[in-house]
């Protein structure tokens, strides 16, 4: 039965959202520059705390811009999106313009990143491109939204995410449409305005607002999907465009299973990798071994979670360690340590899974991708898990949001257009190993953007590439066509740094 708070939370929402804005004022050397609708001007001034400063001379300022919720009404509701700027370092005639860029998710805050992402970048890129960042709709500081309890994703101890026969299928299915009514509460018919579509909309308002005719975009992850959203709204307006660890031009729900297998496969190299280091980390001298010892760790937190941590945690931590090499020592000593005392310290990430932040990810994350397109059929989640089973009986599921979209309350009619014969080549870059957006998905969307030219990081495992792994190949090709628009006249591969060597001696650390 529905709550009077619940029939009354959809409305309260969207007040609270139209409330935050004054009214729209005509934006920034409009006469000059490609309209980008209803936006307001975009003024910069002092950056909220979240937000890091940058080092001497340089400085980081924050400005909100006025949009609407919906692009397609214009003279209805309003949000504000929150926006950051670094401005280039570089003289006058080195400028390119601006750099507008995204980390990922859907759900990661771009505020900070136009000071965190810039200080890796090459120096000629940070002297050519004033760095934008920004908080996409419904994130941190742009209206953020939030879904309460969410269906009990924020239990502690949560429940095991991988149910195993009818009863825990039909359990897990509640859970589901659990959260998806917990969303339904707390943000309403706001969330159908939360699309990337109407985000690629706030991107090319952002442009117009600082009197640019090109959106230039470094998009790593999600923000790859952003980027091909945003090409094929605008290709005229798109000008360099580097994707970094791309997501497929799939469905959402389609990409969660792609990657569901992807980090099977991965997690079996972490697994020889560690047996090859059976000296330092004694889970065992095969993968065999250590693969025993995993599913002994995981089926003791089953069976008696410790202090809130349990089977739903673990793999949440398992998750997020297989994405990058360097963390898998942090998982290995782990692992030994629950093995050795009882305790899965080892194992805890330094932030609470349920603290604000977290909560607004976890939130935004489902409903983005559940307002970008069809869900799947209860029938169809429960048919892929277990063949996800079959390939192996204890899997990572954690990274499967989009199966809460099959019990939505909005339903798309069509999925988000991505890339466009029209936009200019694209700079596609990825991992040859990477568990989290599989090189397949690179491949695929670069046929939606002709002319486009693929970046490889051969023998490397992990997520993310360009001003990331340290590779000179990859970021002085990726430097080159920022700076000067230089398209390789073929593919790249460049050499990757193949599996971790010899990890240090056995510290105590918690996965970041």
């Amino acid at each position: 039965m529905t709550s009077p708070t619940h029939r009354t939370a959809p409305l309260c929402a969207l007040a609270a959202i139209a409330a935050t804005l004054a009214p729209a004022a005509p934006a920034q050397s409009a006469g000059r520059v490609p309209a980008a609708g209803s936006a307001s001007a975009l003024r910069f001034g002092a950056c909220p705390t979240s937000v890091p400063e940058p080092p001497e001379p340089e400085r980081v300022e924050c400005g909100r811009l006025g949009v609407p919720l919906d692009w397609n009404r214009p003279r209805g509701p309003r949000i504000e999106i929150a926006v950051s700027r670094v401005r280039a370092s570089g003289a006058p005639a080195e400028r390119r313009g601006i750099l507008l860029v995204n980390p990922g998710g859907p759900g990661g805050s771009g505020l900070p990143y136009a000071v965190t992402k810039r200080a890796k970048l090459p120096v000629s890129v940070r002297r050519s491109y004033d760095v934008i960042g920004f908080d996409p709709r419904g994130v941190g500081q742009s209206a953020p939204v939030d879904c309460g309890p969410m269906g009990g994703l924020f239990a502690a101890p949560g429940a095991d995410p991988v149910p195993v026969g009818p009863t825990a299928e039909r359990a897990h299915l509640v859970s589901l449409r659990n959260l998806a009514d917990d969303c339904a509460a707390g943000a309403g018919d706001v969330s159908r305005y939360l699309s990337t579509e109407q985000t690629a909309r706030d991107m090319d308002a952002i442009r117009a607002a600082l009197g640019e005719r090109r959106t230039n975009f470094l998009g790593v992850s999600y923000g790859t999907y952003l980027g091909a959203a945003y090409a094929a709204a605008f290709p005229h307006r798109t000008g360099r465009m580097v994707l970094d660890g791309v997501v497929g031009p799939w469905s959402w729900y389609r990409f969660d299973v792609i990657q569901s297998r992807a980090l099977l496969r991965q997690r079996d190299t972490f697994f020889a990798w560690t047996a090859a280091h059976a000296d330092r980390f004694r889970l065992g001298d095969s993968a065999a071994a250590v693969r025993r010892a995993y599913l002994r760790v995981r089926d003791g937190l089953t069976a008696g979670p410790v202090d809130g941590f349990g089977p739903a945690e673990f793999d949440r931590a398992v998750y997020r360690a297989l994405g990058r090499t360097e963390r898998w020592a942090g998982l290995a000593d782990g692992l030994r340590t629950y093995l050795r005392d009882g305790s899965p310290d080892g194992l805890r990430p330094a932030k609470d899974f349920a603290d604000p932040d977290s909560r607004n990810y976890e939130a935004a994350n489902r409903i983005v991708k559940c307002a970008d397109g069809p869900g799947p059929t209860p029938r169809r989640i429960v048919a892929d898990i277990r063949r996800t089973r079959r390939l192996d009986p204890q899997p990572v599921l954690t990274g499967m949001e989009a199966t809460t979209c099959a019990y939505w309350h909005h339903h798309p009619a069509r999925h988000t257009p991505l890339g466009s014969p029209d936009a200019p080549p694209v700079l596609l870059v990825a991992s040859a190993h990477d568990p989290v957006t599989p090189i397949e998905g690179a491949r695929q969307l670069r046929r939606l953007l002709p002319g486009s030219r693929l970046v490889t990081l051969d023998n490397d495992y992990s997520h993310g590439v360009f001003a990331s792994r340290g590779n000179a190949c990859v970021d002085d090709a990726t430097a080159a066509y920022l700076v000067d628009g230089t398209v390789p006249t073929a593919d790249v591969r460049c050499a990757g740094p193949g599996l971790p060597g010899p990890p240090p001696a056995e510290s105590r650390s918690t996965p970041q």
